[in-house]
């Protein structure tokens, strides 16, 4: 310390400061290998905004077609020299989510709709939560920080009862249910055991990862409206859908929790 200064501070009675620490900085934590999984139907016009905005640390991108008339598939293959596609034959979202969960070679997934309604960049807030202790992540459109610009009142209110009635036979604070942006540890895929087609797909991860003790956490997301296209949701027939899955579940749970019972 200069000799001057350090006669200056002992003249007033101050204490002098201490030597500086030398410690070299760590290196930046590095981000698991993460893979994007968009199921697509006649997404071509929509690739074109939602692909080049995935965040370039992705380890792969997932097309998963479900018999396009269009040419998304060509159409991510031009975007993205290095997608990886996969043709699913059979109808459904849930159907071609399971193609991609198959196909994925990261240890971390995130679904991610091709529509445009979801934002890629948010991704990056998934996977901190995810490294910082989740099991599973799932965006809400209904806490601080979120929103929807893409959801009717009617299928707000619907989803709002459905929320609310998986609080009620599971627990848990959801405060969004039928929302498809979720994230969690590939690990996890025996135990999620997804096993439905159709968009129930998303509540059926939810109330397994329920059921399964999972650590579950929820992180504010904004839904935009479909950039191009029709959607294929159809409110009332999925939701009957949604609701027949919550049930099914919980007969599975009450038959599980009985057999133990009778085991002991």
């Amino acid at each position: 310390m200069n000799e001057r200064l350090a006669s200056n501070l002992a003249h007033v009675g101050a204490v002098s400061p201490a030597d500086p620490i030398d410690f070299a900085l760590q290196p930046a934590l590095a981000l698991p290998r993460v893979s994007f999984i968009v199921p697509t139907l006649n997404e071509a016009e929509n690739l074109p905004w939602l692909l080049p905005r995935i965040p370039n640390w992705a380890h792969e991108v997932i097309i998963v077609d479900g018999r396009s008339t269009d040419d998304t598939v060509a159409v991510a293959r031009r975007l993205r020299e290095d997608v990886k596609v996969v043709m699913e034959p059979r109808r459904g979202k849930g159907a071609a989510l399971q193609a991609g969960f198959r196909a994925a070679t990261g240890e971390i997934i995130v679904m991610l709709d091709a529509d445009g309604s979801m934002v890629p960049e948010e991704a990056i807030v998934f996977v901190s939560a995810l490294m910082a202790g989740a099991d599973l992540v799932k965006g809400s459109r209904f806490i601080q920080g979120a929103g929807t610009d893409d959801m009717s009142l009617f299928r707000m209110f619907g989803n709002r009862g459905l929320t609310l009635f998986v609080r009620l036979l599971y627990g848990g604070w959801f405060s969004d249910l039928c929302y498809g942006y979720i994230a969690f540890w590939t690990k996890h895929l025996g135990t999620l055991n997804c096993d439905c087609d159709g968009f129930e797909i998303e509540t059926l991860i939810n109330v397994r990862a329920l059921k399964s003790h999972l650590n579950i956490v929820e992180v504010p997301s904004f839904e935009a409206p479909r950039i191009s296209g029709v959607s294929h949701l159809r409110a009332l027939p999925d939701g009957w859908r949604v609701l027949k899955t919550i049930l099914r579940e919980r007969v599975h749970q009450q038959r599980g929790a009985t057999a133990r019972a009778e085991g002991g």
